[in-house]
C-alpha cells in the first residue's frame, strides 16, 4: 500500500515539474520580477503539498533584501522548502544546472552556479554575489555554507568564503535552521536526507514512501558583520543555527 501511495505521489510531482517547466518557457519571458516571484513561491508550496510535507515557520522570513540567507543543508528538497517560505535566489553547485528539468527550473529562479572545486570560480561568484547585494535593495541570496548535506541533527563546519560577499556589500546575514520531522510524532525524520551512501533516486523514493512529514524553518534576526571577518561570522552563524535546531 505504501508503494502505491508513493507511485501516486511520484506521478503527481512529475506532472508538477513538467507544468513548472512549461510555465517557465511560456510565461516567464514576459512577466515582471514580482510575478515570477509569486509564481515560484506558489509552485514550491504546491510541490511540498504533493509530497505530503507540511511547512512550519518560526521567526520572520526576509520580505526583501539586501540580505544573505544562511541555512543548514539536509536534503535535495531544501531549495524547494526555502522557496516556499520566501523569494530568494540561490548559490548552488554547478552540477544542478545540468540536471534535466530541475536545472531549467533553478535557472528560472535566478540561481547562481558555482564550481565548488575551483577557487577561481568561487572568487567569481563571491564578486557576483556582492554586486547583486549592493545593486539590488530587494535581493535575497541564499547559501548552504556546509557545502554538503548532513542528517539535519547537527551542523557541519561552515565554509566562510561566501560570507565575504555580505561583508563587501555591507549587507546583513540572516540565519535559518532547517529541520525535517515526522508530522504525527514531532520526532526528527531522516526520510528526506541525502547523505553518505544515499543515491539521489533512493532518497527521492524514501521521501515518497514516508508518512506525513513536517519541515520546520526557524529564522533568526538579520545581523551585520559588526567588525567580524568572514571566518568569525561563519562560525557565529553556525553556532546560531545549531542552537535553533536544539530549541
Amino acid at each position: 500500500m505504501r508503494n502505491f501511495f508513493a507511485l501516486t505521489r511520484l506521478t503527481r510531482v512529475g506532472l508538477h515539474l513538467v507544468r513548472g517547466l512549461w510555465i517557465v518557457n511560456r510565461h516567464f519571458p514576459g512577466w515582471r520580477a514580482d510575478q515570477k516571484s509569486e509564481r515560484i513561491q506558489a509552485w514550491a508550496q504546491a510541490a511540498l503539498a504533493l509530497l505530503s510535507i507540511d511547512l512550519k515557520l518560526n521567526g520572520t522570513p526576509p520580505a526583501k533584501g539586501p540580505v544573505l540567507l544562511v541555512a543548514n543543508h539536509v536534503s535535495w528538497l531544501d531549495i524547494v522548502v526555502l522557496l516556499a517560505s520566501c523569494h530568494c535566489r540561490f548559490v548552488s553547485k554547478s552540477e544542478i544546472d545540468r540536471w534535466p528539468v530541475v536545472g531549467a527550473l533553478t535557472r528560472a529562479a535566478g540561481t547562481l552556479f558555482i564550481a565548488r572545486s575551483s577557487r577561481r570560480d568561487a572568487l567569481r561568484v563571491v564578486h557576483q554575489m556582492a554586486e547583486k547585494l549592493h545593486a539590488d535593495s530587494g535581493m535575497v541570496l541564499a547559501i548552504f555554507p556546509e557545502g554538503t548535506t548532513s542528517n539535519g541533527l547537527q551542523v557541519l563546519p561552515f565554509h566562510a568564503n561566501l560570507f565575504q560577499a555580505a561583508i563587501s556589500a555591507d549587507a546583513p546575514v540572516q540565519t535559518v535552521a532547517l529541520r525535517f520531522e515526522d508530522a504525527a510524532s514531532g520526532q526528527p525524520s531522516l526520510a528526506a536526507c541525502y547523505i553518505d551512501d544515499d543515491t539521489f533516486l533512493g532518497s527521492v523514493w524514501r521521501t515518497l514512501r514516508a508518512p506525513q512529514q513536517r519541515v520546520v524553518l526557524s529564522f533568526g534576526p538579520a545581523q551585520h558583520c559588526a567588525g567580524r571577518n568572514r571566518q568569525a561570522w561563519a562560525a557565529d552563524a553556525r553556532t546560531e543555527i545549531s542552537a535553533m535546531l536544539k530549541a
